[in-house]
């Protein structure tokens, strides 16, 4: 083939260049080349040369492993599973005091104060989209330690890609909640200026890429976004949030595979919540859930209890650490439980028993474990939660009604922040809704509108 080819380039070059004499000089030494490849390819003319025997280990390029004679496929269940780590029990008693993080005081209220207030939120709004008010919400109940967690051990400039319940990631990182109220009800004020569904949460300044609905698509991104800071030296590192369910998702083997053989710094924090909506985890994979399939691709794993926000900031810390200085990625999978609904436009109760959600509700809840913690070192005590719960409530109910006083943004940005200069066939629509507009406006509630 190479020898076809390379007389088949001499021939190409000669009719460009139109020699007089065949090939020309050029296409001779070409030939002559090519003869020469051709003669020593041939078998006859080969020097013996020595393979190593059976005996030695495999030289194929693809794997690394010892021959055997013995027929036997792998079984999935070849260990036992992969352990759960944690640092506190359900009591909020540190385990083992090597593993202790020795966070200081106020650090550790933030972390509380981050969940609770997260939990409050969830609570306004949920019942706000049960009332009218918004038209969709996620609840994080359950989830708020995975979130927190995660956050506090990460620097402020790593870049944040989410699937759809962070919230308490933006919480932490002292995202208002006025901004929180305008998303969900697309206000004037809503940074996305009312183009997105509620909770598709989005900040440059705290270094968070704005959700989209679209299942696992962040996955590959943030793998492309830790490639461009590793090649900027920027000493940063990515975190892409992602659930069990998105992990069964195309994007999440391309996103592994890339971030492994390119060797980003790139933390996948996948959320086993147990349910992809309402599909549970027993049918959603078969294998020893998400973290068993990080060696498979080359990645550094780890399983925590993600109802342990101990747990979760000591592995994000040190995968934090290492992904900057080796430029390797990690998978992390927090195993935790999602209590609320999927969404609000799901009932859980078609698919799961009420007395399975009470028991994370009351005997393993994120918020009560690091209570019971706080409890125990004296930082904090019943006047103070009571105190507290009040505080919040009112903080919450505040950017609500600001929220809902304010008018949503003109149609007319409908049309903007896509092209730099707008295209005449956007700009044939726009018209066109303004004139719609200007005969039919009685029937819309223009009055609600920015004009």
């Amino acid at each position: 083939m190479a020898v076809a080819v390379a007389v088949a380039v001499a021939a190409a070059a000669a009719r460009v260049w139109g020699s007089s004499r065949g090939l020309g000089q050029a296409g001779l030494l070409l030939r002559r080349s090519a003869a020469r490849g051709l003669a020593r390819s041939l078998p006859q003319r080969q020097e013996q040369q020595h393979f190593p025997s059976l005996d030695d280990k495999p030289q194929f390029p693809g794997a690394s492993a010892e021959f055997i004679d013995k027929l036997e496929f792998i079984q999935p269940n070849v260990i036992s599973g992969i352990p759960v780590y944690r640092v506190m029990d359900r009591q909020g008693q540190i385990i083992n005091p090597s593993e202790d993080p020795h966070l200081p005081q106020e650090k550790v209220l933030k972390l509380y104060r981050s969940m609770t207030l997260l939990n409050t939120m969830d609570r306004i709004l949920y019942e706000s989209q049960r009332q009218g008010r918004i038209s969709f919400y996620m609840t994080n109940y359950g989830e708020e330690g995975t979130h927190v967690g995660s956050a506090a051990a990460l620097d402020n400039t790593d870049l944040v890609f989410g699937q759809y319940r962070e919230a308490g990631v933006l919480m932490y990182r002292d995202y208002p909640l006025e901004l929180f109220m305008a998303q969900c009800y697309g206000n004037v004020s809503d940074l996305g200026k009312g183009r997105q569904m509620p909770v598709h949460y989005g900040c440059r300044e705290r270094h968070f890429v704005t959700i989209s609905s679209p299942l696992a698509t962040q996955i590959p991104q943030a793998v492309g976004a830790a490639y461009a800071a590793k090649r900027a030296n920027a000493n940063r590192v990515v975190i892409c949030y992602f659930g069990e369910g998105a992990a069964s998702e195309g994007d999440a083997h391309a996103g592994f595979n890339f971030a492994a053989t390119l060797e980003c710094p790139i933390i996948f924090f996948c959320r086993n919540n147990g349910y992809a909506i309402s599909t549970p985890t027993s049918e959603q994979y078969r294998g020893d859930g998400i973290a068993a399939r990080g060696p498979g691709y080359g990645i550094l794993s780890i399983r925590v209890d993600g109802n342990d926000v101990f747990a979760v900031y000591n592995a994000t810390k040190e995968a934090r650490r290492r992904a900057v200085a080796e430029n390797q990625p990690f998978l992390i999978e927090a195993m935790t439980y999602r209590i609320g609904h999927h969404s609000t436009s799901d009932d859980s109760s078609a698919y799961r028993s009420v007395d399975e959600v009470n028991y994370w509700d009351k005997q393993d809840h994120p918020i009560s474990r690091l209570r019971h913690y706080l409890q125990s070192r004296g930082w904090w005590d019943d006047e103070q939660e009571k105190a507290w719960r009040k505080q919040s409530r009112k903080k919450v109910m505040e950017a609500f009604e600001q929220a809902e006083r304010k008018p949503k943004p003109s149609p007319s940005l409908l049309f903007s922040d896509v092209y730099q200069e707008m295209p005449a066939q956007l700009r044939k629509q726009q018209e066109a809704l303004a004139r719609h507009l200007q005969t039919y406006g009685e029937h819309y509630p223009l009055d609600h509108f920015e004009k």
